[in-house]
């Protein structure tokens, strides 16, 4: 797809990986629309990155927030490209706990809120607006791409949330891509491994050097950029559909 006049929204768009994706697309001529819970770092992002940039605070699960964010998008170019970078967790734990603790039934529905949930929302909302797009030559109207994690192929003992929610999100993209076809939209997810967010840059050392343990190459937590750059990469070609990438230097996940 040709992204210059586009226009995209970016859920968690303040964040690491988000706030790559945004400044990546703007220096290719797109306008975004930054959709994040945090409103004030998503102004801040807009107001640093200028004219065509619009920040929307919400949540991805609020169907008038996201309307919000469509409209924003609209207001700044041709909308279509939803990237879904929104995510998290809410607590962690085994499926029962070494002291015989069954693990939290609202935590893993929290997680599954946050990720499988709000992908989910934004894109369906995000899907039926650029429905109304003149096709182009390629009789694309639009693109999502959608971020799950080698956790939701690979999750590790303690994971069962955040694997089962990522997991669903690598779950949607084939039949969400069917389901799009005859109105032009194209649907891809990235599943990443280890990334070098400043969450992550900000851990201890030891901790850090035992997450790139198991990093086969390059020898290092992958960057925010190079998440950006897979997404304008789906974004501009026209085949790529109905697949989960992996970014991840060819890591997997040991079981704890």
């Amino acid at each position: 797809m040709e992204l210059q006049g586009r226009s995209a929204i970016v859920t968690g768009g303040a964040g690491g990986l988000g706030a790559a994706t945004v400044r990546r697309l703007v220096d290719v001529g797109v306008g975004v629309a930054v959709f994040d819970r945090d409103a004030d770092r998503a102004a801040e992002l807009a107001k640093e990155l200028g004219d065509g940039v619009v920040a929307v605070g919400g949540d991805v699960n609020d169907d008038d927030d996201v309307a919000a964010a469509i409209e924003a998008a609209q207001s700044v170019g041709t909308f279509s490209l939803v990237v879904n970078v929104a995510g998290g967790g809410i607590g962690g734990g085994r499926t029962v706990g070494r002291d015989g603790t069954p693990h939290d039934k609202q935590a893993f529905i929290g997680t599954m809120e946050m990720n499988a949930f709000g992908t989910f929302n934004v894109t369906r909302l995000g899907a039926a607006a650029m429905a109304g797009n003149e096709p182009d030559e390629h009789g694309q109207r639009g693109v999502v791409v959608n971020t799950a994690s080698i956790a939701g192929y690979e999750g590790q003992a303690g994971q069962v949330a955040y694997g089962a929610a990522k997991a669903a999100i690598l779950g949607m993209t084939l039949p969400i891509a069917r389901d799009l076809a005859p109105i032009g939209v194209r649907v891809c997810g990235i599943a990443p491994g280890t990334m070098g967010t400043p969450l992550m840059l900000g851990a201890p050392d030891a901790l850090k050097d035992r997450l790139v343990e198991s990093i086969v190459f390059p020898k290092r937590m992958g960057r925010p950029e190079e998440f950006a750059l897979l997404v304008e990469s789906i974004a501009r070609n026209p085949y790529l559909n109905g697949e989960n990438i992996r970014l991840d230097g060819a890591l997997r996940f040991p079981p704890k």
